[in-house]
């Protein structure tokens, strides 16, 4: 979807986004992302909503925003408080929502001029199941 057709100069607005990753600036991201307001866009180092942890939120309240936007991924999922808790301590704000809702409200809160931070989760899919061999109609899972 189609988000916004000209760069804000200065700013990391996000152009496009799917259920595959997002376009900041021109370049598609296509795994988890930070988005900060203004900066450096960089891959958020989680594939998995159950691998998140207090570290990842870490390195969100390290960029001092005042509000963080987290897309949960392709539905809504609410974290555990204490994964907040580096966030929380600085008083920086957190929402959360599905990942689409997550890239559009960043931008709204973008052009208001709020310092506002995305994190994107984008969840690599599963690996696919393979026929074990010698036993026909068997599968079994990659790890």
């Amino acid at each position: 979807m189609k988000l916004q057709a000209d760069r804000m100069e200065g700013q990391n607005a996000i152009s496009r986004h799917g259920a595959d990753g997002v376009i900041v600036n021109r370049i598609e991201h296509r795994s988890s992302v930070i988005v900060p307001w203004r900066g450096s866009v960089s891959r958020w180092p989680v594939s998995d909503f159950a691998a998140l942890s207090a570290q990842h939120f870490d390195m969100l309240a390290e960029l001092g925003p005042e509000l963080v936007i987290f897309g949960s991924g392709s539905r809504i999922r609410f974290l555990h408080p204490a994964l907040l808790r580096p966030l929380i301590e600085r008083r920086i704000g957190i929402e959360t929502m599905d990942t689409a809702a997550a890239a559009r409200t960043y931008n709204v809160l973008l052009a208001e001029g709020r310092t506002v931070v995305a994190a994107l989760l984008f969840e690599s899919p599963p690996a696919p199941a393979t026929q074990a061999s010698g036993m026909p109609g068997a599968t079994k899972q990659r790890i």
